[in-house]
């Protein structure tokens, strides 16, 4: 009896091993198949768009003709949305993050709230085109501007702001709160003086990243009707505006395949500017893990 129970454990723990290993490959594979898929993409993108990246694409209007396309007003355009989202964005949903995390008491509202939050984050981006075309361009009569772009951007990354700053709010160790409780600071010193400074390089990290997506988001600025062709720099916020993912789109749509190659090279741009945002909140985490070590 106990012969037959130790063969039948060891054909158990042999049969475990073999579908961990297969678990293993199968991942493994899907993530070979995932980056080789975006290394032909990528490749696609740099044969068609390098011959025409020069600085006078970078400083040049958009135009009919592909040899004098260029992305400056889009390059202005996703500036200037990007930043205004920034600063709209960011201190609500870090605020609101740093409320529910550390000052609210738990109650069914406050589960409520949280659980809206995590529902917002996976809300496809065209729902919030259609929210801030309805509320923004329309009901607060706010137009095809560089204001409503920006608002309905912010609503877009609110809820990822949110999470990653949670997030990175428990991932301080409990110690370090009841440690300055304990020496007499109040709570909201404790946040302010503790609680944020360890927190910081994961809250910049995922606002960063957050920024990012909506750098690259097109579905909602089409949606509120922003311009697929400027030939103008905005100067407020409650100008017209196009951005580079709207410029992308407009070029790529185009049958002249010469204006695919202008598409493409507006595409390497955007990945630079991106990539860039991405090298920043790495080099600012590890900066500040290092200060904090």
């Amino acid at each position: 009896m106990s012969a037959s129970s130790g063969f039948s454990a060891t054909r158990s723990r042999s049969a475990r091993g073999f579908k961990d290993k297969a678990f293993g490959y199968l991942c493994f594979g899907a993530a070979l198949l995932g980056v080789l898929l975006l290394a032909i993409l990528l490749f696609g993108v740099a044969r068609d768009g390098l011959g025409r990246l020069s600085w006078d694409f970078i400083t040049s209007f958009p135009s009919r003709f592909p040899g004098q396309a260029g992305i400056k007003a889009a390059l202005f355009g996703s500036i200037w949305i990007i930043g205004l989202t920034a600063v709209i964005s960011i201190p609500i949903g870090v605020a609101a993050a740093i409320y529910l995390e550390e000052l609210a008491r738990p109650s069914r509202f406050n589960r409520l709230i949280q659980l809206n939050i995590a529902n917002l984050a996976g809300v496809p981006s065209i729902v919030y085109g259609l929210l801030g075309l309805a509320l923004f361009v329309r009901a607060f009569a706010l137009e095809r501007s560089v204001l409503a772009g920006a608002l309905t951007l912010s609503l877009l990354i609110l809820p990822m702001i949110i999470i990653v700053t949670q997030e990175a709010l428990r991932a301080v160790p409990k110690s370090l709160r009841d440690g300055s409780l304990a020496l007499g600071a109040s709570r909201w010193q404790t946040v302010a003086r503790q609680v944020l400074p360890s927190a910081a390089p994961g809250i910049i990290t995922g606002v960063i990243l957050s920024i990012s997506r909506a750098m690259g988001e097109t579905a909602p600025l089409i949606t509120i009707g922003a311009l697929t062709y400027m030939a103008f720099v905005p100067s407020g916020v409650t100008d017209s505006f196009t951005a580079l993912p709207i410029q992308i789109f407009n070029w790529s749509s185009r049958p002249q395949a010469e204006f695919h190659s202008v598409a493409s090279a507006g595409i390497i741009v955007l990945l630079v500017v991106l990539l860039t945002m991405n090298g920043v909140a790495i080099f600012i985490r590890n900066r500040l893990r290092n200060q904090a070590s």
